[in-house]
């Protein structure tokens, strides 16, 4: 028997007594009232100890909480609060499992009222955790309350358990999937909803990759369904975009391969108390019954399906696998290995003078980790074409086959998206012929009802008109559907396989989708002269490419050699612009293809050591304006006045008409000279002379008749 006249202490009754009242469910709260009752006719239990009414504080507001942990249970972590900082004298509870379930929180309430020297009561009697035998007596009542609420869960849990095992236990369906009266699992009676989800699982299969199947739906104007699931719309259908979310639970879920499953997940709880939810690995799944009820893929196809999202999403991995094609124009994005290191590479872009992206692959993980240098690098637009070349010989065969099947495909897929938009339009109008049925079968006197059914069946007239609209427009733009001349292009690239490989509007994510029917990686390593690409095929073959290394920047901009020798060689005839006008007309071209220029000529020789004309002719001894000017003791414009007249004689060095003179010239005669304007004066006579004989010749002089002139 407890003695409590010797537990209780004049200091404890100084503090504030503290009632734990909780049920376990809100279920519990609203119809066990008794037990209600009970826990708070112990605040009476506090008053015959000692306690004034007054400072009995009772703690209520984790009602419909369980107890099988402290997380989230606001009272139960006050109640520890104030015991932790001596406010507390007592303790009150029905019985220990409402304080707690779980021993960890029961011994660490228990420890902290063993420091504070508060007392612990429930319904059987008064407890002091300082002396061993109540400690014992707590502890134990504690591991029951544990194990009891170990025990319910087992007897709740095993006949779930059973009846999931023989794949009878009903739980809720994916849209898509119904039970029928009889409570069997079949497909949706709605043929809108099955064609939306067969429509799905067709794009899946033909873009590879739930982001590319979530955008061509984005781009068809099509929507997905769902169902309500509670509230006062629960069991009815709604229709809304398509997210990445939604594609992915379809894809993953085994019920539409027709399999039932049960425990595919579980709930892990970390050391603070906090739940999250696993996935567990398919061999650890409490049931999988593969083909028990109907569904809309098999389930080979559904294996298929889970490889590919696999691989799309090994991108994002340790070993970065090859993941889904990507818009990039690198052919062999996720299938490049490193022939050093064997780790995947990465993929880089760089853009060319014209702005065209071209690819680059680099084996930079242990650099990045580390701060090394990449393991190699290298550019790959030779490697992509080295094997989209093997990869064309190989197909070139089945081309024919290859191109008329896609053709069907793209008429398939189009014509499924045009009658999900129909079922649409069907849907939209019975919900508006339905609605208009309401409103008519209303009293018109009742204006209230008759207000809101009204209204209710203008939104439903407006529903079927968007979606009138969205069908004619897309039937206008001809969204997914090919017309005669789009086939006939089809027919005519199909019997050229690498003429459809080079055409731009292919896109680059279906080049990746073909290389990948193929080509399982690549592995290369470089060396100095070239990139050896050891080629592993799907079946199994291995080829070997040998691919020259691809040119650094400095080396593929530089100016060939045979133009630089014809630079010299005609430097030392012409001038810059003279020489630039030359190889323009020759279609020669710098390192960098453009055309060359007065300035790009003059750094190019200035860079490569190459003498320029004025150099060559000052080499040569030629003298400049300000030399011979000096040596004939006249001003600089006296020789451009004689160079004009041909007096002396010079080589033009630049565009300017600037002239470097030969050395050794005589001096021309001065214009004031006696000679000077005696040999003027000499010319100027023999001009005259001969001037008048040109007249007289073609003027003959006239006769008389007598013979006189």
């Amino acid at each position: 028997m407890n003695d409590h006249s010797t537990k209780v202490t004049a200091e404890q009754l100084r503090r504030d007594a503290y009632l734990y009242v909780r049920q376990s469910s809100l279920y519990q709260v609203a119809h066990n009232t008794e037990s209600s009752r009970r826990q708070y006719d112990l605040r009476g239990r506090a008053v015959a100890l000692g306690w004034p009414a007054e400072q009995v504080i009772v703690i209520d507001v984790d009602q419909g909480q369980s107890g099988a942990s402290a997380t989230d249970r606001a009272g139960f972590q006050r109640l520890v609060a104030e015991v932790s900082m001596g406010r507390a004298g007592i303790v009150l509870g029905l019985e220990c499992s409402r304080l707690a379930r779980n021993n960890a929180d029961w011994h660490r309430l228990l420890e902290i009222c063993a420091l504070n020297r508060t007392l612990i009561c429930d319904e059987d009697g008064l407890y002091d955790p300082c002396a061993i035998n109540d400690r014992l007596l707590l502890g134990l009542k504690g591991t029951m309350s544990e194990a009891e609420l170990h025990f319910i869960r087992a007897r709740l849990q095993g006949g779930i358990l059973a009846k999931a095992a023989r794949g009878e236990l009903a739980v809720r369906l994916p849209v898509g999937l119904v039970y029928d009266a009889a409570g069997a699992v079949v497909l949706d009676p709605d043929a809108g909803v099955r064609q939306v989800i067969n429509h799905l699982f067709t794009t899946f299969e033909a873009t590879g990759s739930a982001t590319a199947t979530v955008k061509a739906f984005a781009v068809q104007g099509l929507t997905f369904p769902g169902r309500h699931q509670t509230g006062p719309h629960a069991g009815e259908l709604y229709w809304v975009p398509l997210r990445h979310d939604h594609a992915l639970f379809v894809l993953h879920n085994p019920r539409y391969a027709g399999a039932y499953f049960y425990g595919r997940r579980r709930q892990i709880t970390d050391i603070e108390g906090r739940t999250r939810t696993v996935v567990k690995p398919r061999e650890e799944w409490t049931t999988l019954i593969p083909g028990a009820h109907p569904g809309y893929i098999s389930w080979d196809q559904y294996e298929a399906n889970q490889d590919r999202l696999a691989a799309n999403a090994a991108a994002h991995g340790e070993d970065r696998k090859a993941g889904p094609p990507r818009e990039g124009p690198a052919l062999l994005q996720g299938l490049v290995v490193c022939g050093r290191c064997g780790n995947r590479m990465t993929v880089g872009y760089h853009a060319r003078c014209d702005g065209t992206p071209v690819p680059d692959y680099a084996c930079q993980r242990e650099g990045i980790a580390t701060g090394t240098p990449p393991c190699q690098s290298m550019c790959g637009s030779g490697i992509d074409a080295a094997v989209a070349a093997l990869v064309l010989d190989t197909l070139t065969p089945l081309a024919m086959e290859t191109a008329l099947t896609v053709s069907a495909e793209l008429a398939t897929r189009a014509a499924d998206a045009d009658r999900i938009r129909a079922a649409g339009i069907e849907r939209a109008r019975y919900d508006a012929d339905a609605a208009r049925r309401r409103y008519l079968a209303v009293d018109p006197a009742n204006r209230l009802v008759a207000d809101t059914l009204e209204a209710d069946w203008n939104h439903k007239l407006r529903e079927l008109a968007d979606a009138q609209d969205d069908y004619d427009r897309a039937r206008q733009a001809g969204a997914g559907r090919l017309t005669a001349e789009q086939q006939a292009r089809i027919r005519a690239l199909a019997a050229d396989l690498p003429t459809l490989w080079r055409d731009p509007a292919t896109p680059a994510r279906e080049r990746k989708r073909l290389i990948r029917l193929l080509v399982t990686d690549v592995t290369l390593l470089k060396t100095d002269q070239h990139v050896t690409a050891h080629v592993r095929l799907t079946g199994g073959q291995h080829h070997t490419l040998t691919v020259p290394r691809p040119l650094r920047a400095w080396e593929a901009h530089t100016t060939p050699a045979a133009t630089l020798t014809l630079i010299d060689e005609l430097l030392a005839e012409h001038t810059y612009d003279e020489t630039a006008r030359i190889l323009n007309d020759r279609g020669l071209t710098g390192g960098w293809g453009k055309p060359f220029t007065v300035p790009s000529l003059t750094a190019l020789c200035k860079a490569r050591g190459i003498p320029s004309p004025r150099d060559r002719l000052r080499a040569a001894g030629m003298l400049t304006l300000d030399e011979i000017a000096a040596q004939f003791d006249v001003t600089p414009a006296t020789i451009k006045g004689w160079q004009r007249r041909g007096a002396i004689t010079g080589r033009r060095v630049d565009g300017r008409r600037a002239y470097l003179y030969h050395p050794g010239q005589t001096r021309p005669p001065d214009r004031r000279s006696t000679r000077y304007r005696a040999s003027r004066r000499t010319v100027g006579a023999t001009c005259h002379d001969q001037v008048n004989a040109t007249q007289t010749s073609s003027n003959p002089p006239t006769t008389s008749p007598g013979g006189a002139v």
